[in-house]
């Protein structure tokens, strides 16, 4: 695939728009703009690099953040002004934390929340927070927690108290969530490997 057989003629300033697509999860991530040397260093580097539009320069997604966009493939429609990149994420595409630009459903659940609260937790570590005083301890403490909790869960699991599991496996979600912030993990992750296992 080259620049030069999209159709520029109808893309507005020339800057050809790009819609980018998680390669497992089918999901659809943001949209930003390429001119051709964005597109020729996406191509080249295996990641993706917009152009911005508001600062009228090149910038690769994730360089600063780390959350790298790298393209599994690329495909033009059919009227050659719009590409579709499918691409694998490392952490959350969008400035707010999130998988997705896009407010679609899926990111409205309490528990995507929830990690994005821990992940601000980590950023920020304000003071008096039990989220904070668990980064601090480090990673062994908090595996300490999630194993505490899961055998807590399976306790109230094996004695058939519905009520008690509910507290105690979300007890264990949350411990999870924060050691997969500490391990550099997300939600995401676990989808796209489950997703694989599933194909």
């Amino acid at each position: 695939m080259t620049f030069d057989q999209f159709n520029l003629s109808k893309c507005p300033d020339g800057l050809l728009p790009v819609i980018v697509q998680d390669a497992v999860t089918l999901k659809v991530l943001m949209l930003g703009y390429m001119n051709r040397e964005a597109f020729e260093r996406s191509a080249a580097e295996g990641r993706v690099t917009f152009f911005s539009r508001t600062r009228q320069c090149l910038w690769t997604k994730g360089e600063t953040s780390g959350n790298y966009l790298y393209i599994e493939s690329m495909y033009a429609d059919c009227d050659g002004d719009t590409l579709l990149i499918k691409a694998r994420p490392v952490g959350p595409t969008c400035h707010r934390g999130t998988t997705s630009c896009f407010d679609t459903p899926d990111e409205e659940g309490f528990i995507r929340r929830l990690q994005s609260v821990v992940q601000q937790r980590h950023r920020d570590m304000p003071e008096g927070s039990y989220t904070t005083k668990l980064f601090i301890k480090g990673v062994k403490k908090i595996s300490q927690k999630v194993g505490e909790e899961a055998v807590e869960s399976i306790v109230e699991a094996v004695d058939g108290n519905r009520d008690r599991f509910i507290y105690e496996a979300s007890d264990l979600i949350y411990h999870l969530l924060v050691l997969m912030e500490q391990m550099g993990c997300s939600i995401e992750d676990m989808e796209r490997e489950l997703a694989l296992r599933h194909k």
